[in-house]
């Protein structure tokens, strides 16, 4: 179940929150009603091992070769 919470009530019962993470709710801390921050168990979360991907990704030589002036042109014109 997906709990969330404002700051106020995550300072007043942080450990309270910590053990509902702990059993594997997932807490939601919201500053004016906008989500901030998650708090998580790291027990149930997969752990990445290094290298898993090696072998599988491809640079080529030409990777750090500038774009052609036709691109470059585009994004130069391009307005914030």
């Amino acid at each position: 179940m997906l709990k969330s919470i404002n700051i106020h009530e995550a300072k007043t019962n942080f450990f309270f929150f910590l053990k509902r993470a702990e059993n594997g709710e997932e807490i939601i801390i919201s500053k004016a009603g906008h989500p901030i921050a998650k708090i998580i168990s790291i027990k149930n979360k997969k752990i990445r091992k290094f290298g898993t991907a090696k072998g599988k990704v491809i640079i080529h030589d030409n990777f750090n070769t500038p774009l052609p002036d036709d691109i470059m042109d585009a994004y130069s014109n391009q307005s914030c």
